[in-house]
């Protein structure tokens, strides 16, 4: 098992590695983000529409069966 000192000992050589691959992220342009974002709004939204439909179509089934049995 570890010790503390040798956690303790490592922190900077982890603080390296984590500089060290952060600069090899490539960050998004704003022009990359701005349509990501659009594109997630007109998806979220087409969904929302389709299973909105979807929800309405199974209540008008399940009323329609539900005032046969009454």
């Amino acid at each position: 098992m570890a010790k503390a000192t040798d956690f303790i000992a490592n922190i900077p050589r982890f603080v390296q590695q984590v500089r060290t691959e952060t600069s090899k992220v490539v960050w998004p342009t704003g022009r990359e983000t701005m349509m990501t974002t659009v594109m997630v709004l007109i998806m979220t939204s087409l969904l929302g529409l389709f299973f909105f439909g979807v929800d309405r179509v199974f209540s008008m089934i399940v009323s329609f069966l539900l005032s046969l049995a009454a």
